[in-house]
């Protein structure tokens, strides 16, 4: 019997020490790769925003230059009256009257203040100056034979134009002096000429307050 290995042992192999893993430190490279998506993240919102926000600023443009085009289109002629000067309205028989237009479309206009121009005869009248230059009256509307109202309605038909009036002007000066001269209005004399044999068209009907159209000075009855 070998007794020369009793009681000693073999030794047992050991085990190898496994290389340590280093596992990576949070807050270096996964903090950089985060705050870049979020900077990512933030540009794509404001591209976003920029974008939208572009959009509306070209809607509105569009939109406000439809509604100016669309508007001024519809602008009816009523839009072109000065309702704080006097209108000069010509028909196509060579009339013209001067007053407010207070109402227009395309089938009549209504003429209010209502005046017009007499050229006024060689021999004169009370009314008629003695020089040639001066010898244009603008009369006021109300005292003809017919007494008619100062209103007037007119066919658009017969309208060749209308226009407004600057109050520098001699028409506006005259009308001005005119109602300073009769505050109160004018009053109408009945005309002895009525119902003789001599017509009615060949002589005044009635004694109508008259204003010199130069010089603006009124002659009153």
């Amino acid at each position: 019997m070998d007794f020369s290995n009793r009681g000693f042992q073999q030794p047992q192999p050991q085990p190898q020490p496994q290389p340590a893993h280093h596992s990576p430190q949070p807050g270096i490279g996964s903090s950089a790769a985060g705050s870049k998506r979020q900077n990512n993240n933030k540009q794509d919102r404001w591209m976003k925003w920029i974008t939208v926000l572009l959009g509306v600023l070209v809607v509105i443009f569009l939109v406000t230059v439809i509604l100016s085009f669309v508007f001024s289109n519809n602008k009816s002629e009523g839009d072109y009256v000065y309702n704080n000067r006097l209108q000069a309205v010509f028909l196509n028989t060579g009339q013209v009257y001067f007053g407010n237009i207070k109402s227009i479309n395309p089938q009549f206009l209504v003429l209010q203040n209502i005046f017009y121009l007499q050229t006024n005869s060689a021999s004169g009248s009370a009314t008629t100056s003695s020089s040639s230059s001066n010898n244009v009256s603008l009369i006021k509307l109300g005292c003809e034979l017919h007494a008619p109202y100062d209103q007037m309605v007119i066919n658009m038909t017969e309208v060749t134009f209308w226009e407004n009036l600057h109050n520098s002007g001699q028409v506006a000066k005259a009308v001005s002096k005119y109602y300073q001269n009769y505050p109160n209005g004018q009053k109408c004399s009945s005309s002895s000429n009525v119902g003789s044999s001599t017509p009615a068209a060949s002589a005044p009907a009635t004694s109508t307050p008259t204003t010199s159209l130069k010089s603006g000075t009124s002659s009153k009855p």
